[in-house]
């Protein structure tokens, strides 16, 4: 029997392409709101006996968790097969320590009240921070794919001459992997420290790199002030109006709008949350992963909490 892709609300365009490519079916479900806010969701696809994928990026997650719960467990408890989760981009990954007294540890307390009805997790370039492995806090068999190769793709089609900028040290093991892959340059901005706030930020080498086309990449664009602030030094050295690129589209309030008036040529980013910019396609790499954890049977059904 075919698969079953569920897409949940705003999910629908990523779950019709990852249908088209696994030959999968395409099942719907029904998610909306009662008068008092709670929220009603129904499964309108038979599921007994079925591999079920449910497709939710979780941009937002505070409005898009439960509905997602609802639809795992009761997916479960109609008889699903297993119950995979396709998250393209997985929130709440930013508190993974108790930074002050008495601070919830929200990456670990989200994914305990996820992790209890899903057998598999695929999920793109997750914010891991402190830690060096998503199963640290998942507890569900996840593949961690990197967008690095598709966004390389998209600069050696799209960009002439272009140049890597990495806006500080610790950007340069990201920044040379895209740029290897791109075939490119890559430069990391140099910082020299006059004081304590006298901070000298110089591009190296930048007469040699004034016939490139600057490109920043980073994997999350929520405020953007890195991108500003790299764009604004780059400007005034006297090279191109840069590409910026982002792996995820959170774009916070009005960051999209500030990038553009801060001096960049275009900003674009991969289809891990659905945004006007999206132009790099994670499709090939999520169907990838999907199909290699609906062959495999590695991650058999596990119990879900009564």
């Amino acid at each position: 029997m075919r698969p079953l892709v569920l897409p949940l609300p705003g999910n629908e365009d990523l779950a019709a392409d990852l249908t088209a490519r696994l030959g999968a079916e395409a099942g719907a479900l029904q998610v909306r709101r009662f008068p008092d806010g709670e929220t009603y969701v129904r499964l309108l696809t038979e599921v007994a006996g079925r591999q079920v994928v449910l497709v939710c990026t979780l941009d937002r997650p505070d409005d898009r968790l439960l509905p997602l719960v609802f639809a795992a467990a009761t997916a479960r408890e109609l008889g699903a097969e297993r119950v995979g989760l396709v998250c393209p981009y997985l929130g709440y990954m930013r508190q993974d320590k108790r930074f002050q007294p008495g601070e919830a540890i929200s990456s670990a307390i989200f994914a305990r009240l996820l992790d209890p009805w899903i057998d598999w997790l695929v999920t793109v370039d997750p914010h891991l921070h402190r830690r060096s492995s998503l199963s640290e806090i998942y507890a569900a068999p996840a593949d961690v794919l990197h967008a690095a190769p598709a966004i390389a793709a998209w600069i050696r089609r799209e960009v002439p001459r272009p140049l890597l900028v990495g806006p500080d040290s610790e950007s340069e093991q990201w920044v040379s992997a895209v740029a290897r892959d791109a075939a490119a340059s890559y430069v990391v901005l140099e910082k020299t420290r006059r004081g304590d706030r006298d901070v000298e930020v110089s591009v190296p080498e930048v007469v040699r790199w004034r016939d490139h086309t600057p490109v920043l990449v980073d994997d999350i664009v929520s405020t953007g002030r890195t991108m500003i602030e790299t764009i604004g030094h780059l400007r005034r050295a006297g090279l191109a109006a840069p590409v910026c690129i982002g792996v995820h589209a959170v774009f916070a309030g009005d960051a999209f709008r500030e990038i553009a008036a801060a001096g960049a040529g275009r900003t674009v980013t991969c289809n891990s949350i659905r945004h006007p910019s999206n132009a790099i396609d994670l499709g090939p790499l999520l169907a990838d992963a999907v199909r290699s954890r609906l062959a495999s049977g590695q991650s058999p059904k596990r119990p879900s909490r009564p």
